[in-house]
Formats: C-alpha cells, sequence, structure tokens
C-alpha cells in the first residue's frame, strides 16, 4: 500500500464519520458517500444521549458494571468481545466528545451530568438537552471539515451506493454509487469500505427511522455474500407517535428524567387526564418492577404496554396509547433537560406536554441485527486486539460494516444510549482495521485492472436500463406499504408461527409482483422512482431474511417474543431461587444462544446458527422485578 490510500466510507452518520476521521488522521484519502447532506444523516435524530460509566455522582459506577447491563440487556448474546471494548472506551469517547466542544449538560459544579436510562440502576447517559446526536453529528463533521479542507476527505452527498467491486478472489476494491440528482454512475476506487449506513426501518413501513433508512446497502451487501446476523432481533421502543409519514420518538430521556407511564384504573375513562386523581391512575409499570420502575429495558416496557392495550383493552378510550406524564415536573426542568422532545409533541400532536400528558405506544426503532462481523479478541483483556484487521470486517475481504448496519453489540436487545456509543466505538476500531487490511494486500486496489470496474458499471448501467423500462401494472410504493404493514403486524412485539409463516409467503409473493411493476417516471434526472425501485428489491430481501429468522427461532428472548415459546413464570421472586424453573432455562439458553446466520440465496436465505464466543461473562436468566 501507497503511503496515502484511498477509502470508501458510506454513510455520513455517526459510525461513518467516526471511520473517516480514523482513516483521514492516518493520513489517507477519504470518499465519503451518503444519501443525504452528511448533517441529515439519521444519527442527527438521536436523542436521549451516550452511555459511559464516568461515575462522576459516586454512584460507584464501572465500565465492569456497564458492560454487565449491556449484555445482560441484550440477553446474552451480544458479541462479549466488541461489548466490553465498547464499554472501558467510553468514558474516554465522552470525553473526548466534550472537548471536541459538544454542549453536553452539567451539573451546577460544572461537572458534565448524566442521566438514567432503562436497564440500569446507574446514571450513566451523558446528554446535550433532548438534541445529543445532532450535537455529536455536528461536532465529528467539524471535525472531518478540517481535513476535507486539507483535501484528504471529499464528500458525495446525494449519492446512493449500489454494490461493491470485485477482484478475482472476491475481495472487495472499490463501490459503485450513483449521482441521485444526475442519475449518474461511476465507480469509487477503494482500498477498503466501509459500510455505515444505518438499520432498515423503512422495511416496516413506518418506524422511528429517517425515511432513508431503507437498509438497501446491507441488503445489497448480504445478497453479494456478507453474512446478515440476528435479523429477527427488532427494537419497537414503548414510547412513539404516530404520523402519516413516519412516528416520531419520544425519546427514553423522558422517563429518564421521571416521566410516568400511566392508564386510567378504570376500563374505558374517557375524563381528561388531569382531572383523574392519582388513587384512580395505574402506573403499571412502578407497580409491576419496583426496582426499575418506568426504566425497564424496553423490551420489556413495550410488551407491559402492548399487553395493556391489547390484551387488558385497557388503552386510553379502549384503543392504542397510554400516558406518558412529566406534568409533576417543573416546565423550566423540563425544558432545561428534554426541550427538544416537548417540542416535537408539541408540534406534531398540538398538545403542550409540560401541562398534559402525552398519549404514546410503541413503535419500530431499531435492528439489533446486520452485517456480522469479526473481531480479533485479546486473550488477556477480552477486548478487540488495537488496529488489527479483522475488526468490524464482514465475511467480504476489504468491506467493512459499522454503527446499526453491524451486528455486534446489541445482541437480543439494545440499551437505550449505547447505539451513539456503539456507532463512535465501532468507527474507532473500524478505521484503523482498515488501514491494517490495506497494508496486508500485495497489490493495491489503484493498481488493479480497469476491467474490474469497467464490468461493476455496466452491470448498474444495464440494471438500471432495464428498470427504467418497466412498465408493468404494479406500484413499487403500493407493494412497500404492504410489506411494512405485514412486518410491522407479524414481526415486531408479539410473534406467532403461523403468522411468520404467511408472512414469508407474502414477501415471496411481494418479490414476484415486483417483476411487474411499473418505474413510474423514466426521467434522467432526480429519478427518485427509479432508485426506489431498486432498493425495493434490496428491502425485501432483508425482510425475508427477518421473518425467516424469527419463525427458525423458537423461544423467547429479548426484543423477539414467542409467547408459544415463553418459558412460565418463575415461583419465585429471584428465578435463580427456582430450581425447577432454572433447569428449563438453562436447556433454553443453552440451545438457544447463538447467532442467526443468513446466507444468501436465489431461492431464499439459508440460515444457520453459530455459537457465542467465549463468554466475558457467565449468562444468568434475566430479572427487572
Amino acid at each position: 500500500m501507497a503511503a496515502a490510500a484511498r477509502f470508501t466510507v458510506v454513510g455520513g452518520g455517526l459510525a461513518g464519520l467516526m471511520t473517516t476521521i480514523k482513516l483521514a488522521e492516518a493520513g489517507h484519502q477519504v470518499d465519503v458517500l451518503s444519501l443525504v447532506p452528511v448533517k441529515r444523516s439519521h444519527s442527527v435524530c438521536a436523542q436521549g444521549g451516550i452511555n459511559g460509566a464516568v461515575n462522576t455522582k459516586g454512584e460507584g459506577d464501572h465500565p465492569d458494571i456497564h458492560v454487565k447491563d449491556t449484555l445482560r440487556g441484550g440477553d446474552f448474546l451480544a458479541e462479549q468481545t466488541s461489548v466490553k471494548g465498547m464499554c472501558y472506551a467510553a468514558p474516554g469517547i465522552i470525553y473526548l466528545l466534550d472537548r471536541m466542544g459538544v454542549t453536553f449538560n452539567r451539573t451546577p459544579e460544572g461537572l458534565l451530568d448524566f442521566r438514567r436510562f432503562g436497564g440500569t440502576l446507574h446514571n450513566r447517559t451523558a446528554f446535550a438537552g433532548a438534541t445529543t446526536g445532532q450535537q455529536l453529528l455536528y461536532a465529528l463533521d467539524e471535525q472531518v471539515r478540517r481535513y476535507e479542507a486539507e483535501g484528504k476527505v471529499t464528500k458525495y452527498e446525494y449519492w446512493e451506493w449500489l454494490g461493491t467491486v470485485k477482484d478475482e478472489s472476491g475481495r472487495c476494491i472499490g463501490s459503485v454509487a450513483m449521482d441521485l440528482r444526475t442519475m449518474e454512475i461511476r465507480t469509487f476506487p477503494a482500498e477498503a469500505v466501509c459500510l455505515a449506513t444505518g438499520g432498515p426501518g423503512i422495511v416496516f413501513g413506518r418506524s422511528t427511522n429517517s425515511i432513508i433508512n431503507t437498509g438497501t446497502a446491507a441488503g445489497r451487501a448480504y445478497m453479494e455474500g456478507a453474512l446478515y446476523a440476528n435479523g429477527e432481533f427488532i427494537q419497537v421502543h414503548p414510547t412513539s407517535i404516530p404520523g402519516e409519514d413516519k412516528l416520531r420518538l419520544m425519546s427514553e430521556s423522558v422517563r429518564g428524567e421521571g416521566g410516568r407511564v400511566w392508564v386510567p384504573k378504570k376500563k374505558g375513562d374517557t375524563r381528561n387526564p388531569r382531572e383523574i386523581p392519582e388513587s384512580e391512575r395505574w402506573y403499571f409499570l412502578e407497580e409491576k418492577y419496583p426496582k426499575y420502575k418506568n426504566l425497564v429495558p424496553r423490551d420489556v416496557a413495550t410488551r407491559e404496554i402492548f399487553m395493556v392495550c391489547r390484551d387488558l383493552g385497557m388503552g386510553l378510550g379502549g384503543r392504542d396509547g397510554v400516558y406518558l406524564d412529566v406534568t409533576h415536573i417543573p416546565a423550566k426542568t423540563l425544558d432545561a433537560k428534554i426541550k427538544g422532545v416537548m417540542e416535537i409533541y408539541e408540534k406534531f400532536v398540538g398538545d403542550d406536554p409540560r401541562h398534559t400528558p402525552m398519549v404514546i405506544f410503541p413503535g419500530m426503532h431499531y435492528s439489533m441485527g446486520g452485517l456480522h462481523v469479526s473481531f480479533e479478541s485479546d486473550p488477556r483483556t477480552h477486548t478487540p486486539v488495537d488496529g488489527s484487521p479483522v475488526n468490524q470486517s464482514t465475511r467480504i475481504p476489504g468491506l467493512y460494516a459499522a454503527g446499526e448496519a453491524d451486528s455486534a453489540f446489541h445482541g437480543a436487545n439494545r440499551l437505550g444510549a449505547n447505539s451513539l456509543l456503539s456507532c463512535i466505538y465501532s468507527g474507532m476500531i473500524g478505521g484503523p482495521a482498515m488501514v491494517a487490511f490495506a497494508k496486508n494486500q500485495t497489490t493495491s486496489a489503484a493498481a488493479m485492472p480497469e476491467k474490474h470496474f469497467a464490468d461493476a458499471k455496466k452491470y448498474w448501467q444495464d440494471r438500471f436500463a432495464t428498470i427504467k423500462q418497466m412498465n408493468g401494472a404494479e406500484n413499487p410504493y403500493q407493494l412497500a406499504k404492504e410489506l411494512g404493514d405485514v412486518m410491522t403486524e407479524n414481526c415486531t412485539v408479539v410473534r406467532y408461527n403461523d403468522r411468520l409463516k404467511k408472512t414469508v409467503e407474502r414477501i415471496r409473493d411481494l418479490k414476484d409482483r415486483w417483476n411487474r411493476v411499473n418505474v413510474l417516471d423514466t426521467g434522467v434526472v432526480a429519478n427518485r422512482a427509479l432508485s426506489y425501485t431498486n432498493q425495493l428489491w434490496n428491502m425485501l430481501e432483508l425482510g425475508e431474511v427477518i421473518a425467516t429468522s424469527a419463525l427458525l427461532r423458537d423461544e423467547s428472548r429479548g426484543a423477539h417474543y414467542k409467547p408459544d415459546f415463553s418459558l412460565p413464570e418463575p415461583k419465585t421472586k429471584d428465578p435463580r431461587e427456582d430450581p425447577s424453573w432454572m433447569d428449563q432455562w438453562r436447556t433454553r439458553h443453552e440451545k438457544w444462544a447463538k447467532t442467526t446466520i443468513a446466507t444468501y440465496a436465489s431461492q431464499g436465505p439459508q440460515i444457520s446458527y453459530q455459537d457465542l464466543p467465549t463468554p466475558v461473562l457467565d449468562p444468568e436468566p434475566r430479572w427487572y422485578a
């Protein structure tokens, strides 16, 4: 590899920008491809904060406790090497961001302030009001702009990544991408490529994700040979509000600052919530989980809200919805801590949550699954080896993944505020890994025969020419709506095998109907329908992976909940004191404590299971009572 090599990072969110920073500070050239302007990447929507066991409040918090909370919250399905590395790096990452100028909230003494999030009993979440993602994204972008001014980074905003360029051995030596304004297709040679493209929220139709989050890049990488892991683990956030275009997140920070979830004790009570006295309110999370109260992990809170509304019929007015109440907190405090969330609710609902309880219901939010990535574990520390080319690598040599696009950090359920941390940490170790990989190659990508790039470019030119001629009776946007409806109905909170089988069949029918779509627009400039029709196929492929993986995993774990395969309630408050129940749990855990691996095949995903690496922490049942 030459002294200064060229790399490609796809995605301009936190994972992509941190990867870019690490590559540029090592003296290399970086092309950053982004569907939207970098500052509009989905990381900008994150509200609540970023976790790190800094322990400024003297609670005895420690990275080891952060590791345990993360692994336990993810039901011991996370990659433990990467989790330990992330949790130990977290305090330093927070102080790094502070030095970059992130406007974190502070205590009266001037220390960084921390709030509690779900699944932990410690104040561990640093925050910048309720717009933490925006502040972090802008801070990292300022650092990238320094390298941009030096000529080391080139941004390609409004460019869509289409696929890889490979040599004869299958090594990724670049990418093919399309300018969404001019529809130009071109290749980008690269010594290594990192996909930091976020999650597949739009596979579910409406979600809290930005509408650009179709999962198309991960879907295409999977079709080209990368493995897709733990696709069935989809997080449904307990508190969101509906919208015609998407769901709006009401951050976990609301509960972290004292927000309470409740419904009237009297079924069908239609009184104004402010007229319902305390004695006639059912704070069901606080009653069932007195230790964690409203800050149980997201999968637990989601199922409880779902049960109250759907099974008991106790939702507000008999419909889906419960109150998220902060009216007992002074408005001045709310504006200092979570003003951004207050403004979102006020703007899209019309009520002031400072004085009227919010009405919320769970909504699809995050994918714990993603492209399978590997790590080299240090046998002494059980953390990723610094600078190893293995870290964050997919099965395609030279192709890496970071952020929500990878599957390594969250297991069966992500703890709130670990997402921003995992994005930044995966970029911090992924960038050096890409450099190490390039150094180990005998021939640089830049020296590869032009034929590889010309052939890849022609493939995509021909594909889009074919799509442009599609004039069937099917509307791609209608197919996407039907995909979202069936995925939301059957692959979110509660899952049943008969419905999952029908979901897989339905997706296969949608794939068949895709061949008869009408592209709707044959223009040569800014043709969104042309781009979306191609993306839709990748969404269908991911939808089939998610539904098939959920069908085959016959257990309940984290966000994947099958009542037909759930263990009975233990007879004791602490399940470890019920020997019979523990025997059942151990048997179930030994069978299913494995990573779901999906391999692409034209007839449908081929699912296998991979044993977890030697654990850093011995597994135990989750309980939060």
